[in-house]
């Protein structure tokens, strides 16, 4: 239905140019608040009432006349019709919906993307320390991230997944004196345990194989132990490559793969930061104050200039963070977008600011941010706080372990990140339809019966007579096939993968409503065959859409 779409539009445009020279270019559709109103809505009116100095109403009537005269209209068109104070409702003809079907079957996988548009983007997500188990908190991050590189790949964009990491600072030495005192025999509730350390059973586990003398590997590092209890550097790169192995381990049960981990150590080793810091002042936005380098910051926007340089020589941590963006515009990533906590909001302007004052050409507004809600876990009915294996919180591997990667993946990505989100192990694991997870895969699951049941070859059913479908649940199903590519650059213009969640559930309800009000398998055949071609289409959209969100389309459940 999209060549459909187009040709409607260039009739809209039309008559919109005719009405109003140069009002053509804002020519639009939008989909009706209630089905009963049509299938597409048109406030062109309205807004050509002020200049054209008419009442919207009269504009509605010129408007609809010169679009019942379109060719493209009197095509696909079954009806225009005003509403209110000069709405235009337009009614699509059964063929015009039906074309939706073959758009499918002959698109397959691709159907709703867009040719490559030769630009590159990087997301980054999750960037946990290497500190601790994954927590739910990147959980929300995998399961955004991810789903927003899908959708921006359905866009034309080559994409670019990248994990940033504190490699140093004091995090790191707390893991390193946390796993030496258990590797002395020292643990939780002892008088020497630090008030700081870090108490999940993982530290003991660390330990142990330490004292092992034990090789680990990592997707970006490998390292063996000394054994020695006092050799505390072997111990901090043992625990940090340990630790980068478990992420590992959680992140393949996720089914979350990065094309780069960065090290933030590189950004000092490379004199990465000192050429930054060495931009900013050549930029003549930077200042000398009580032992301190200061950023004009407040130049860009921010609410009050920020300190670089401390007085005792260090950067403080928006630095790096400013190096580090420098150099993802260097390698050419024209967009960037970043994943991460709430908690992250009060770096945004910094960052921003300090890319300004760099100078090397990158636009304002760079990087995107995506800032998320932490994620509260209920079993039982009871609220989840404790993991032994973190000490202190639900990991990752934890809710996967309760339910599946597939349901984890779609129950995090179906609020807005910025919207508190409690998940519901028990309604995760149900077999039902107030589960949303199983009931989109079930719709799914049905299809591939019914397809199964009749046998044959679904690439024939491209050529399929679809005249007899015409039924109010075969149109209502088609439409909702149709909107499929408008839903996916919407969701990905609005870093909102909750939009797919969303989609695919009023998908399924369309199915289901279909399957409930036709028999498919139905002795004549070429009202068989159209059946068979439009839920063919119905499962390959829910293919396609589980597929953007990382969750898999079972044929049996």
């Amino acid at each position: 239905m999209l060549q459909v779409k187009q040709e409607l539009l260039g009739g809209l445009a039309a008559g919109l140019d005719k009405l109003l020279p140069g009002a053509g270019d804002k020519a639009a559709f939008e989909s009706p608040k209630a089905a009963a109103h049509g299938d597409f809505a048109c406030t062109a009116a309205m807004q050509l009432a002020k200049p054209l100095k008419q009442n919207p109403r009269q504009v509605a009537e010129a408007l609809r006349a010169l679009l019942l005269e379109a060719p493209a209209f009197q095509r696909w068109v079954d009806a225009v019709e005003i509403a209110g104070p000069g709405f235009l409702n337009i009614r699509l003809k059964p063929e015009a919906k039906q074309q939706v079907v073959g758009e499918v079957l002959s698109e397959g996988p691709s159907y709703g993307t867009k040719p490559a548009n030769g630009k590159k983007m990087m997301v980054e997500f999750v960037s946990a320390n290497p500190t601790g188990p994954l927590h739910l908190g990147h959980g929300r991050q995998a399961a955004l991230g991810d789903a927003i590189c899908h959708l921006y790949a359905t866009q034309g964009w080559a994409v670019w997944r990248e994990f940033y990491y504190n490699d140093a600072g004091v995090q790191i030495a707390t893991l390193a004196t946390s796993t030496q005192l258990r590797a002395k025999g020292v643990k939780p509730g002892d008088p020497q345990w630090p008030e700081n350390a870090y108490n999940g059973e993982y530290i003991a586990d660390i330990a142990n194989d330490f004292l092992a003398k034990k090789t680990v590997h990592a997707d970006d590092r490998e390292f063996t132990a000394s054994g020695s209890v006092d050799d505390i550097d072997s111990i901090r790169m043992f625990a940090v490559a340990y630790l980068r192995h478990e992420q590992d381990l959680d992140l393949q049960a996720f089914d979350v793969k990065f094309d780069n981990y960065f090290l933030e150590s590189s950004l000092y080793s490379t004199g990465k930061v000192e050429q930054t810091v060495k931009q900013l002042q050549a930029s003549g936005k930077t200042y000398e104050q009580d032992g301190a380098l200061w950023l004009k910051s407040t130049d860009f926007g921010d609410d009050k200039d920020r300190v670089m340089r401390k007085s005792d020589g260090t950067y403080t941590y928006f630095v790096p963070d400013v190096a580090y963006h420098v150099g993802k515009w260097e390698r050419g990533f024209s967009k960037v977008v970043n994943i991460q906590g709430t908690d992250h909001h009060g770096t945004i302007a910094r960052v921003r600011a300090g890319l300004q004052a760099a100078g090397v050409g990158i636009p304002p507004g760079y990087p995107d941010y995506v800032l998320h809600t932490m994620v509260r876990v209920m079993k039982g009915g009871e609220e989840v706080k404790i993991s032994k294996r973190s000490g202190g919180y639900v990991t990752l591997r934890d809710l996967i372990e309760w339910t599946s990667k597939d349901a984890v993946r779609f129950f995090l990505a179906s609020r807005k990140a910025d919207t508190e989100y409690t998940f519901d192990v028990d309604l995760a694991v149900s077999r039902s339809n107030d589960n949303p997870v199983y009931y989109v895969q079930y719709a799914h699951a049905r299809i591939c019966s019914v397809l199964a049941a009749w046998g044959g070859d679904v690439a024939s059913l491209k050529n399929a007579d679809l005249s007899p479908l015409q039924s109010p649940q075969a149109q209502a199903l088609m439409l909702q096939l149709a909107k499929y590519p408008d839903m996916l650059a919407g969701a990905a213009a609005d870093f909102a993968p909750h939009d797919v969640t969303f989609y695919l559930r009023e998908l399924a309800s369309a199915y289901h409503s279909y399957y409930d009000a036709e028999r498919i398998l139905v002795d004549d055949e070429p009202v068989k065959r159209a059946r068979l071609a439009l839920v063919a289409a119905c499962a390959q959209v829910l293919h396609n859409g589980l597929a953007v969100l990382g969750v898999s389309a079972p044929q049996k459940m």
